[in-house]
């Protein structure tokens, strides 16, 4: 058996990207830990949509970094919502906007819309069915 569990991410400012996903997004914090012997803290997150055993993003602030090189191996993730529209105008009152978008999928089927959360992570915003 195979089950997908969790990405995690590092971020620079933990109550900065708590509140882009939970207030901008939508997710749902589940849990946040500090451990001060690793000078550390995690806190898990999960899209609005998904089941309560379904996959989290990990959010990992390590309490002495406070920027992170990104690198250009990593791409994007990848949501699936009902409406870019509303999502944009969640976005807007928690003072975030999207990066791209809204437009079509290359193959034009679909409307999708591209969002970086506070430490230049890509969000994609698929909309309607996958």
């Amino acid at each position: 058996m195979l089950q997908y569990l969790h990405t995690m991410i590092r971020v620079g400012n933990l109550e900065r990207s708590l509140k882009f996903y939970t207030e901008g997004l939508g997710f749902k914090l589940l849990r946040k830990s500090d451990y001060p012997d690793g000078k550390f803290t995690l806190a898990f997150l999960r899209a609005s949509g998904d089941s309560d055993d379904g996959p989290c993003i990990e959010l990992t602030y390590n309490w002495d970094t406070a920027a992170y090189d990104r690198g250009t191996g990593y791409g994007h993730t990848a949501f699936l919502v009902e409406s870019i529209t509303e999502v944009q105008a969640r976005l807007k009152r928690a003072g975030y906007d999207l990066s791209w978008g809204p437009g079509s999928t290359p193959d034009g089927r679909r409307k999708m819309a591209f969002v970086d959360d506070p430490d230049g992570y890509e969000i994609e915003l698929l909309e309607g069915r996958p």
